[in-house]
């Protein structure tokens, strides 16, 4: 044990080496020519053009793009070790869709609506798509299989995708919907992070301090009820959080998709199925990704931008074709 805690000391300090390297990359490359001088002078209240436009435009971005890849990677991680479902995705199950529907519902109510009522209507969303898409996997004896949750998560996705277009048409607010729908972190505030950041920070260390629970429900509920465990109380909470986690990608930045699937399963190829290990690797390696997916989109084409979304289906679609062929057993 204390040799497996070394290694992962050891390869948890590489992905912070990366993580920083992303970070460093994202504010120094876009559209916009900076230096690390100015990056220097922005982080030091500088009121030069490059450090105001480093500080008020990329780095509260690349921060967004920080808790958003956190976010989605350990929800995704909670999601496929409480289910045991390889192919588990926010994404995928319907959470982020149904996020999506209700920011359209609330758009087209509350034209004023706040940050904080954003995430709300984000939360609420992401509870109901999981909610009927497990709903729909549960009708019929074993429907909590891998293949069924999947299709039953893209019909259910694809209902919430056209309502929320729906809605957009009907009351007039469908440049504020194709906003989230595109999927990317511009034009995020400081404002927005002070309200979300901390919510997402809480959620991934409550998530930590459910590791080990979230490890025997890995295994089997048997097996789990065998040491002690209450799961139907600890299902409820990782449900909570990973509503609270996809919910509050949702309200940064919009609809995104495979990131939650990618990152666990490449997260236990490195350091293995405990999820002690699993979680805080995914939350740096989730934020490192993120970071330079974003960080392509902003240079591959500039000064115009490729959908941050698009982007990541390209490399994420591949990556869940391999794994429905491998029956999840591709990184594993």
């Amino acid at each position: 044990m204390r040799g497996n805690i070394l290694s992962f000391s050891l390869k948890f300090i590489i992905a912070l080496a990366v993580l920083a390297v992303s970070l460093a990359a994202a504010m120094l490359f876009g559209a916009a020519q900076v230096s690390p001088a100015d990056v220097l002078g922005a982080l030091s209240g500088d009121t030069g053009k490059n450090s105001l436009l480093l500080r008020e435009l990329r780095f509260p971005r690349e921060l967004a793009a920080l808790f958003v890849g956190a976010a989605l990677a350990v929800s995704g991680a909670v999601m496929q070790g409480m289910t045991r479902n390889p192919l588990a995705d926010p994404g995928l199950l319907g959470l982020t869709a149904g996020a999506n529907a209700a920011l359209a519902v609330a758009f087209a109510v509350m034209p004023d609506i706040t940050t904080a009522g954003i995430m709300i209507a984000c939360f609420l969303g992401a509870a109901a798509g999981a909610g009927i898409v497990f709903g729909i996997a549960a009708v019929k004896r074993g429907g909590f299989s891998p293949f069924r949750l999947v299709l039953a998560g893209a019909a259910v996705s694809a209902f919430f995708f056209a309502a929320a277009q729906g809605i957009g048409l009907l009351f007039n607010v469908s440049k504020d919907i194709s906003m989230w729908t595109a999927g990317g972190v511009i034009g995020t505030t400081w404002a927005q992070l002070r309200i979300i950041g901390p919510v997402v920070l809480i959620a991934i260390a409550v998530s930590l301090c459910l590791a080990r629970q979230l490890t025997l429900l890995s295994l089997s509920d048997e097996v789990a009820v065998g040491l002690g465990q209450n799961t139907l109380r600890v299902k409820s909470a990782l449900f909570v959080l990973i509503i609270i986690l996809a919910g509050s990608a949702v309200a940064l930045a919009g609809n995104l998709a495979f990131v939650g699937l990618m990152i666990p399963h490449i997260t236990r190829a490195v350091v293995g199925t405990d999820y002690r290990f699993v979680l805080p690797m995914s939350a740096v390696a989730g934020g490192a990704f993120m970071l330079l997916a974003d960080t392509v989109s902003r240079t591959m084409n500039a000064p115009y931008e490729t959908p941050l979304a698009a982007l990541v289906a390209v490399i994420g679609l591949p990556f869940f074709l391999i794994i429905v062929r491998k029956g999840g057993r591709a990184f594993t």
